[in-house]
């Protein structure tokens, strides 16, 4: 192994061939190198680097403290965040809600047993718009339905539905003394704001917890989108904002962007979240790269299970966030049993025509329609077809 070697000048040494710096000013002990083989030129820029230390331009052992201090946390836990359960709600787009009661009931208990926060169950759908013939029961989330499962007991993990703008009907979201659920999350797009609003202080008044979905914000322009974070900001009624991957083609640089934006605009001391799809396979790493930025609410659900590429995957979350209250083995047990013989009847998950529509910042539906056509590993037709639109 090569070692630092002499080389008659105090302070300068050799490594293989380069040149370092060592040396002690003050209390901090420098060791860097000078990322040069020539010997006159090392001379000069230890000379730069002593200079700037002297002055307190460098502070390399207080910069490594901080590294340090950063990458202990991740030994530890932070109690301030909830993770959020979707698996019925947004794994039901994939086959119009028309799960079995037992496989419901399974989810949940495995929720439960996992320590997870909040089970988001279904949509509070306009009966009058969508057809319990053509749908199921988490469609509409109606109020005897979440009765018959769960009685009138506590279900032993919150209860959250989601309702969209122009979609759902103000009188089924009913007082909150006579519900089981605790959390409305109102879902719209940019343009819905106003709308979303009036619904959030709807459910507030009603007694829920309230959250606003702002959807598709990949595609938002910005000015829009700062008007948008202002209004809600400035709505004291909302518990929560979602930043919505809808399209699975943000990267971690733009939401650390989004995360610092949208916690600035918060007037009343929302908390955020992250909605993330795995369209680019960064639905994991976005919602931990969120969490390290603040947010407190995480949405995931079990394997993934979501609209096209599907979402953060629970068991894969739980395990990160390292809180003991969370526990990893019914997610695994639910993955097994549940998911797994899932996979036969329903195609969900990474694959190149959702990557396609996520790298071009495209809704999925597209691909939806193409992997459940007969031609669904036509790739590149499919890519030929994206690419001339």
């Amino acid at each position: 192994m090569t070692t630092f070697r002499g080389t008659g000048i105090k302070n300068l040494k050799l490594r293989g061939d380069v040149y370092y710096w060592r040396q002690k000013i003050g209390d901090v002990q420098f060791s860097e190198s000078l990322q040069t083989k020539d010997f006159e030129e090392a001379q000069k820029r230890m000379a730069e680097k002593v200079e700037a230390a002297k002055d307190g331009l460098i502070l390399k052992e207080n910069n490594m403290n901080k590294q340090q201090d950063v990458s202990s946390e991740f030994i530890d836990y932070w109690p301030q965040i909830k993770v959020l359960d979707c698996t019925i709600r947004d794994g039901g787009l994939m086959n119009n809600h028309k799960f079995s009661d037992e496989f419901v009931r399974s989810v949940h208990r495995s929720l439960v047993a996992a320590g997870v926060d909040y089970m988001e169950i279904g949509y509070k759908a306009d009966k009058g718009m969508f057809s319990a013939d053509e749908f199921g029961l988490w469609k509409m989330c109606d109020e005897d339905d979440l009765k018959r499962f769960f009685g009138d007991e506590d279900p032993r993990i919150k209860m959250a539905v989601m309702a969209d703008v122009g979609r759902t009907n103000y009188d089924d979201i009913v007082p909150k003394e006579q519900s089981l659920i605790d959390l409305v999350r109102v879902a719209c797009y940019i343009h819905q704001i106003p709308a979303a609003l009036d619904m959030v202080r709807d459910a507030k008044e009603k007694g829920y917890e309230t959250s606003v979905n702002l959807m598709a914000i990949s595609a938002v322009p910005e000015y829009e989108l700062n008007k948008g974070l202002e209004l809600i900001g400035n709505c004291a009624e909302v518990n929560m904002l979602y930043l919505v991957d809808s399209f699975g083609s943000l990267y971690y640089e733009q939401v650390e962007d989004l995360m610092r934006r949208y916690k600035e605009a918060m007037q009343h001391g929302q908390q955020i979240g992250i909605h993330a799809h795995n369209n680019q396979q960064m639905a994991y790493v976005n919602t931990v790269c969120s969490a390290i930025n603040g947010a407190t609410m995480l949405d995931s659900t079990i394997d993934g299970l979501g609209r096209g590429a599907g979402n953060c995957q629970t068991e894969l979350l739980l395990g990160f966030l390292r809180n003991p209250k969370f526990h990893q083995r019914p997610i695994i047990d639910a993955v097994e049993k549940l998911m797994l013989p899932l996979r036969e009847e329903i195609d969900w998950g990474y694959s190149i025509p959702y990557m396609i529509t996520g790298q071009m910042n495209e809704h999925p539906r597209s691909a939806i329609k193409m992997r459940e056509s007969d031609k669904k590993n036509d790739l590149v037709a499919f890519y030929d077809e994206m690419i001339a639109l």
